[in-house]
């Protein structure tokens, strides 16, 4: 069974099938030219206030090229979550309404070596019928062997056993794809970012969803601001986590249903 569709050819059935043999999907031509440029250049422009913050608070280290929390009202990021790539695809997997757990973004230098190059897999718990998250990475570069596609071990999602490394590198896949393409993966998958021997940049956004009783890395609603999301489509309410929050006192507690801050329909 081939692992490798083009976006707007999938079919969920597809999906079904080869997110439980490999744990892993590619989906070529899901991004646009342009706005894999728009996402790049935002890219730049983030990178350089992370960084800051990651040396200012001591925490620099292997910490090169990732950015965390990409979610602003000025970025590509509510256009990204407005149109929700595989939408269909993620509700199957998680059993109905999801949110972002977090929205982050990887540029992946010569000599740099970040965490995610360590081979990991990205819940410490393993629940193999209980699925909680399901992970996506975005290609804004082509992902190939000489710049460090990510290595996926097939099948490994199937089993709570750690891989042994020489065994995960030997037996891994690697996600050769163009740039615009969609990787989508199950969370319990073992993984790994390759080592770019190129001189250029490997860059990629990284996001996961979850079940919506799952706490987000950022509290997302309350960083853009409730009133900022009273103007948003029901679409990216939802997404973004609007319909799932915790109130922070009685007065939002004793609301009526449809004013509540976690909504019934939300598992």
């Amino acid at each position: 069974m081939e692992n490798r569709l083009i976006y707007a050819d999938r079919t969920l059935s597809d999906f079904q099938n080869i997110i439980d043999e490999y744990g892993w999907i590619v989906y070529e031509g899901a991004l646009t030219p342009d706005f894999i440029d728009e996402i790049n250049s935002d890219l730049a422009v983030a990178h350089v206030l992370r960084r800051d913050i990651q040396v200012k608070n001591g925490i620099s280290a292997n910490m090169d090229g990732t950015l965390h929390h990409l979610l602003e009202r000025d970025n590509f990021a509510l256009s990204f979550l407005d149109n929700m790539y595989c939408n269909e695809e993620i509700g199957w997997f998680l059993g109905g309404n999801y949110i972002l757990n977090g929205i982050n973004a990887v540029v992946h230098a010569r000599q740099e070596h970040p965490y995610l190059s360590n081979m990991h897999r990205d819940v410490r718990t393993f629940m193999k019928e209980t699925k909680l998250l399901v992970q996506m990475i975005v290609t804004l570069d082509d992902f190939t062997m000489n710049n460090g596609a990510t290595y996926f071990l097939s099948g490994s999602h199937k089993v709570d056993v750690r891989p042994d490394e020489a065994y995960f590198y030997e037996h891994a896949d690697r996600a050769i794809a163009p740039k615009g393409s969609i990787i989508m993966f199950n969370s319990n998958l073992w993984h790994a970012a390759g080592e770019n021997k190129t001189n250029g940049l490997r860059r990629a956004l990284t996001l996961g969803f979850t079940k919506p009783f799952f706490k987000q890395q950022m509290d997302y609603p309350r960083f853009l601001g409730y009133e900022f999301g009273k103007g948003l489509s029901p679409q990216l309410r939802q997404v973004i986590g609007y319909n799932a929050r915790t109130p922070e006192n009685l007065d939002e507690y004793y609301q009526p249903p449809h004013l509540r801050m976690y909504q019934r329909d939300q598992g």
